[in-house]
């Protein structure tokens, strides 16, 4: 079951669907149904929630999930929101037990940092204490998130297993000629691709301003790189302001939106760049890996457990949280990577490395039916 997910968790609950199903296990998805619009999710049920909790909307679906939990063997609830109703449905329906049947186990997957502002993040503590104490096994994406369940009193804590499609490397030439032809780039630019949800959990202002200070550098130190081009893929609330800057001449910001071409994009980019706040194990930089990319990125929640050394990291306050970095700190990063042609190309080699350790989709359903049937 799900609340109301983007792309990454939705993208993770369809494959591991897609493989319980082939395994011939029976599985029944209960979300929201932009949700089910959006996945192919197979057999669903509706189930009436949004984004926070709400009273009106939260009793029917309870009454939804009661005979649904009841007659599961696993429940598996991916984000807190699921899981807290997850953890009320299974008590309901534990004091009206089916004959010959005994409480069914449930998992909860953690997928998201705490969010910004008192009230949100009061509500998301609540949340995480009902799940940590009412569920049998609690798993997070990032090892920040299985360290906040096991202090929030999670009996049984785990890691969860998130990996990215296979996509095989594209050839690089190629496809960077096809994305100057697009942009109208000059042969000496210097792509620098940032992808995801155009949301603030990304950071994107931390990467527009990390352009600004590249291409216009005021330490006399330091050389400005004046061929550089932000090209940010993804859509999502930020839009808006990100369409205006990418409109201004001059700009050298390219918003392209929602592609399906994410692979291809990749291997065309000098750089990869992440300047999220927080990530749990971003499926698009295991992307970037499989393509080879030269990595820079912010070390916050899982980002340094996926790429390892193959990427250039930018610390904040301190390592594994929220922190915002400084953007000048991500543009002598960049500068570093976009000057210095053997550096790249070890990061480039190291990235390809790396992509070949990182877990596949039978691991993802291997660790999935291990918590299934494990203890508790």
């Amino acid at each position: 079951m799900t609340g109301l997910v983007a792309g990454g968790v939705g993208r993770h609950v369809e494959m591991l669907v897609r493989g319980l199903r082939a395994r011939g296990h029976q599985v029944v998805v209960a979300c929201p149904a932009a949700v089910s619009s959006r996945f192919d999710l197979g057999r669903t049920v509706a189930l009436p929630v949004g984004s926070r909790p709400n009273p009106v909307r939260d009793v029917p679906a309870l009454r939804t999930l009661r005979p649904l939990v009841a007659g599961a063997d696993v429940v598996h609830a991916h984000g807190l929101r699921a899981g807290a109703l997850a953890v009320l449905a299974r008590g309901v329906a534990a004091r009206r037990p089916t004959p010959a049947r005994r409480r069914p186990r449930l998992v909860v997957t953690s997928h998201n940092a705490p969010p910004q502002g008192r009230a949100a993040r009061a509500v998301y503590v609540a949340m995480e204490r009902l799940v940590a104490r009412g569920a049998d096994l609690v798993l997070g994406v990032s090892p920040d998130l299985v360290e906040r369940s096991a202090r929030a009193g999670a009996v049984r804590t785990g890691q969860a297993v998130v990996p990215a499609a296979w996509a095989a490397p594209v050839d690089r030439t190629a496809a960077r000629s096809a994305l100057g032809a697009e942009l109208g780039l000059p042969d000496q630019a210097r792509v620098v691709l940032v992808v995801g949800r155009l949301a603030p959990q990304k950071g994107l202002e931390t990467a527009v301003a990390a352009h600004a200070a590249l291409v216009e550098v005021h330490d006399p130190g330091a050389s400005p790189v004046e061929d550089a081009h932000l090209v940010i893929v993804g859509e999502g609330p930020e839009r808006s302001w990100l369409a205006d800057l990418a409109a201004r001449p001059g700009s050298g910001v390219h918003l392209l939106g929602h592609r399906p071409d994410v692979p291809a994009l990749l291997a065309a980019a000098d750089v990869v760049l992440s300047t999220a706040r927080w990530e749990g194990q971003p499926v698009w930089l295991q992307e970037a890996l499989q393509q080879g990319a030269a990595i820079v990125a912010t070390d916050v929640g899982g980002t340094a457990a996926v790429v390892g050394d193959a990427a250039l990291l930018v610390r904040g306050g301190h390592a594994g949280t929220t922190d915002a970095v400084v953007p000048e700190d991500v543009a002598v990063a960049l500068r570093r990577v976009l000057r210095d042609d053997a550096f790249r190309d070890a990061l480039r080699g190291r990235a390809l490395a790396r992509a070949a350790e990182l877990p596949t989709e039978d691991d993802a359903l291997g660790a999935a039916l291990a918590a299934y049937l494990g203890p508790g």
